[in-house]
């Protein structure tokens, strides 16, 4: 077993590459400065994880199928760049990606490797690339007994005491990607420009799967 470990650089415009390696995965999301563990055991993926440790970038390009489809991807995505890898037995890898920017699909680019790549653009999200943002209208306690009673009704398992302790970012992105809504409601919450934007939408999100809770319960 081999483990490397590598806190990605500041990034600007002119870092980031025209061509990224894509790993579409259905109800999946990744936000800058979020970091997302994966297994990677399909040949395919196991190559593309081979060829980027070789590459400068270290970027994979994580998006949505629609529809379960691998054939139609939403047009928006998020890279990021693999900054932890251990080597498992037979063949596959371990990864953590930390998100680095958002991305445009331009389209899909064809070429002799067995995975996707593609023509990505970058300025639309520049803010990524600045300083972690803040939500200004946050209110924080608000928020946390919101999604206490999330994850309450629904199950989820996760170290919330640490995650309460996370700037504005961490927190919401964080919540935005571990909750259980469905690709299309991750999708807008990923396309939202703004943390400010994303929090309201998340808010709304995780008050009516309670709503929808208590109703199905009176039934």
């Amino acid at each position: 077993m081999e483990a490397a470990y590598h806190r990605h650089p500041m990034y600007t415009l002119a870092d980031l590459p025209d061509t990224i390696p894509l790993f579409p995965l259905t109800g999946v999301l990744l936000f800058r400065r979020c970091k997302l563990p994966l297994v990677i055991f399909e040949p395919r993926y196991v190559a593309m994880i081979s060829d980027t440790l070789k590459s400068e970038h270290r970027l994979v390009g994580m998006i949505q199928p629609k529809a379960d489809s691998e054939d139609d991807l939403f047009q928006i995505g998020c890279a990021g760049r693999i900054i932890q890898v251990v080597e498992v037995e037979g063949g596959r890898f371990g990864i953590i990606l930390e998100g680095v920017s958002r991305f445009r699909l331009r389209r899909q680019v064809d070429g002799f490797v067995p995975y996707r790549r593609g023509l990505v653009r970058w300025p639309e999200f520049e803010i990524d690339l600045g300083d972690p943002e803040t939500d200004a209208s946050l209110n924080r306690k608000k928020f946390l007994k919101l999604f206490d009673l999330y994850c309450d009704h629904a199950g989820i398992q996760c170290n919330r005491k640490s995650l309460k302790r996370e700037a504005d970012d961490l927190l919401i992105n964080a919540v935005s990607m571990g909750c259980e809504l469905t690709p299309s409601e991750k999708q807008a919450l990923l396309e939202l420009r703004t943390l400010t934007e994303r929090r309201a939408a998340l808010e709304t999100l995780l008050s009516m799967a309670l709503a929808d809770t208590e109703a199905k319960t009176l039934q």
